[in-house]
């Protein structure tokens, strides 16, 4: 099967992440290369995700006020706007590909990006970026809950914890085999 109408979604691939920060991935160096290929080869069905903090813990309801409490030295305020940037080697990608700010785990929460991509035609969307556990699982499956056929670039996602990148790995291979298949990033564009 091939994949005609399609997006790569790239998971926040961001300087802090990528930096020296109470967040870093380490790991997100070693996906890197493999994320660049693949948005190099078309930027043009790119989009970047941009995990956004508040400026101060006291601007998020309920839990993520208590969540920015705890990491307060991650807020904007604190950490300082340029590290929301991505990477230097994908924002220089952006146009022609596009970035979607978010400020929870998935980018799927507000219906924004879902509505963009509809209108566009948009049906199978390739995953790639950090963290594998938390905010590309939450863009997997709300991918899936939307009725998207979900590609995960295997090589090309990350995490800071390898016992949960590997079970997410996992979880996604084997409960949802029907909405979602895991590629390498080498694979990928013999299919789209």
């Amino acid at each position: 099967m091939t994949f005609k109408n399609w997006i790569h979604l790239c998971i926040d691939m961001q300087r802090m992440f990528a930096e020296d920060t109470p967040w870093h991935v380490p790991w997100m160096k070693e996906v890197l290369s493999q994320v660049e290929e693949v948005a190099r080869w078309r930027p043009d069905r790119t989009v970047f995700t941009r995990f956004v903090p508040p400026k101060r813990a006291s601007d998020m309801p309920g839990m993520w006020h208590d969540y920015y409490r705890k990491w307060d030295m991650m807020t904007l305020d604190r950490l300082g706007p340029s590290m929301v940037d991505l990477v230097p080697s994908l924002k220089v990608l952006v146009p022609p590909a596009r970035i979607f700010d978010k400020m929870t785990y998935s980018p799927w929460t507000t219906g924004e990006l879902d509505r963009v991509l509809r209108a566009e035609g948009i049906d199978a969307v390739a995953i790639s970026g950090g963290e594998t556990d938390v905010c590309v699982l939450a863009a997997a499956m709300g991918a899936i809950d939307l009725g998207y056929h979900v590609i995960l670039l295997k090589d090309g996602v990350c995490s800071g914890a390898d016992q949960t990148h590997d079970a997410s790995l996992e979880l996604l291979g084997d409960r949802f085999s029907v909405q979602l298949e895991i590629l390498s990033t080498e694979a990928f564009p013999a299919r789209a």
